[in-house]
């Protein structure tokens, strides 16, 4: 009996498909053509950016919206090397994204001899980056090396993780065979670690539950923990929207101060999936985070639990397992109605921002109030930066952006593209400043193409004016803080999309209305000084 035949990309387009994958952000190129072979013959959808690091930023958009990995196809060299800002924010944000590049032929790797594309070690530089990173030498190997790829993305803590096919592999034949998807296995903690930590549950009279974004799946069995126990939740940028509207909710960061109040005052904390980094706990860098009393902290990575405050108790879990195997070990009973210590930290934190904060905060607010079933995808921009501190966003996955972890500016036009294929039932509105907005503007264009619904709600301050603050407030001048902007109106035309400019904050409701009602991408613009009512 004849073994059918396939090209190694044929073949890598099958395995993609038989692990779920439904679309791939990239750019083709005489270093990837061969890996496209089969890709209009498949399910699979395929999205092209204007730059491959918005291809890396695309998946990572589509990824948090969906829960599934992104996929991004890149060329060798330098479209290798315009991803890795995308994959180092995944990597710090814990994204699960899946980047396959060319490389140049076998013969050539580590000789130098000057191939078009050629970098000295392309795989040894992404072993610094990537969770697992492998360059396909022999073409039978294909099945493993995509199993083991999808096993890393989905059994711990998730990040980027790197394939590079050689150029002269590409081309290669395999063996056709039934394609399976990868098999995920998640750590689970025994029954006795779970035993210790209901015991603390019960005895704790001012217990306080912190989630990071390793805790949405576990928004169900969180909601019955806290709720058990009393304890509000104070969730960071990546958890926004859990227990959303809530009595129990917290939707403030660890960085304010009277949120510290809250987690001094505690004589139980649970951390649940999150890093416990200094972007979501120590903003400022003033290290005024308290020693916490007695914590406990649930994370799927061991090497994370080793790292940070020192726990009363450590356990390597999904945030899902842990959580309802705690529940399900705690006395049956419903603990008094403890949410006076949420409502007030609520309403503290809220206080403790400035006005112009307040202002901000009270314009994510209205996006979601006019949009209530939309994303918002933010960059960094002023305007985020408040939400970061205060977002009581309407569900998970609702609110996030790039202003933590690696900090990346340009992230939210491509992400929100992302972010909308993956849910095209939903508007996306992406938050993004005039600066920000510059280092991806041809991402319009993309949104255009993939007829995205995406509203670039553009932060107009004239620059970059959070570092202008900065620099004043330490005594230096100003320096490289004014970059010329473009008429944004102008440019979104240019493409075909309609824009409009706000005069009043009063309009933005409508306008907002009036961009989800189109198909396809809107632009407004707000201005901080020359719009009525954007600051306070």
């Amino acid at each position: 009996m004849s073994v059918a035949m396939k090209t190694v990309g044929e073949a890598l387009v099958g395995l993609l498909e038989a692990n779920g994958v439904e679309v791939v952000f990239g750019i083709p190129g005489v270093h990837t053509v061969e890996l496209y072979r089969g890709l209009a013959a498949s399910k699979i959808r395929h999205v092209t950016p204007r730059h491959e690091q918005g291809a890396g930023f695309m998946a990572d958009g589509y990824a948090r919206v969906s829960g599934k990995p992104g996929v991004a196809l890149v060329i060798t060299g330098p479209g290798l090397t315009n991803t890795i800002t995308a994959m180092a924010q995944a990597r710090q944000d814990s994204i699960p994204m899946l980047v396959i590049s060319g490389v140049n032929r076998r013969d050539s790797l580590g000789h130098g001899r000057g191939l078009l594309h050629e970098l000295p070690d392309q795989h040894g530089m992404m072993t610094t980056l990537a969770l697992y990173s492998h360059t396909l030498l022999n073409p039978a190997d294909l099945p493993l090396v995509i199993d083991r790829a999808f096993a890393v993305l989905l059994s711990g803590r998730a990040g980027p993780v790197h394939i590079e096919i050689p150029t002269d592999v590409m081309a290669d034949t395999v063996g056709s065979q039934a394609a399976r998807p990868a098999m995920a296995t998640r750590p689970c903690a025994d029954g006795e670690t779970l035993q210790k930590a209901a015991a603390f549950c019960a005895d704790a009279s001012r217990p306080v539950i912190i989630c990071g974004g390793g805790a949405l799946a576990a928004e169900a069995e969180l909601r019955v923990l806290a709720e058990r126990i009393g304890a509000p939740v104070v969730t960071t940028v990546n958890a926004r929207g859990l227990l959303a509207r809530h009595p129990l909710r917290v939707p403030a960061s660890p960085s304010l101060q009277t949120v510290r109040a809250l987690l001094r005052d505690a004589d139980l904390v649970l951390a649940l999936g999150t890093e416990m980094g200094q972007t979501d706990y120590d903003l400022y860098a003033d290290g005024g985070f308290p020693e916490l009393r007695d914590l406990i902290r649930i994370d799927i990575d061991a090497a994370q639990l080793a790292r940070g405050p020192r726990t009363a108790l450590s356990i390597l879990s999904g945030a899902k397992a842990a959580t309802g195997g705690i529940v399900g070990l705690l006395p049956d009973r419903t603990a008094k109605d403890d949410t006076s210590r949420a409502e007030a930290t609520r309403k503290a934190a809220l206080e403790e921002l400035t006005s112009k904060m307040r202002a901000e905060v009270g314009i994510i607010d209205a996006i979601f109030q006019a949009l209530p079933d939309c994303t918002i995808v933010g960059d960094s921009t002023q305007a985020v930066y408040a939400g970061n501190l205060y977002c009581d966003a309407p569900r998970p996955r609702a609110w996030f952006n790039s202003a933590t972890g690696y900090g990346a500016l340009g992230y939210a036009p491509p992400a929100a593209v992302g972010a909308a294929i993956a849910d095209p039932g939903r508007p996306v509105v992406c938050l993004v400043g005039d600066g920000g907005f510059q280092f991806s503007l041809s991402e319009i264009g993309s949104a255009v193409d993939a007829e995205a619904k995406v509203i670039f709600l553009v932060w107009n301050n004239d620059g970059y004016r959070e570092i202008e603050t900065h620099m004043l407030e330490a005594g230096i001048v100003p320096e490289g803080v004014r970059p010329t902007a473009p008429d944004f109106l102008l440019t979104a035309r240019a493409y075909g999309v309609a824009a409009v400019r706000l005069v009043d904050i009063e309009e933005l409701p409508g306008a907002l209305a009036d961009a989800a009602a189109r198909t396809g991408p809107s632009l407004i613009e707000i201005h901080q000084t020359r719009t009525v009512g954007a600051t306070a």
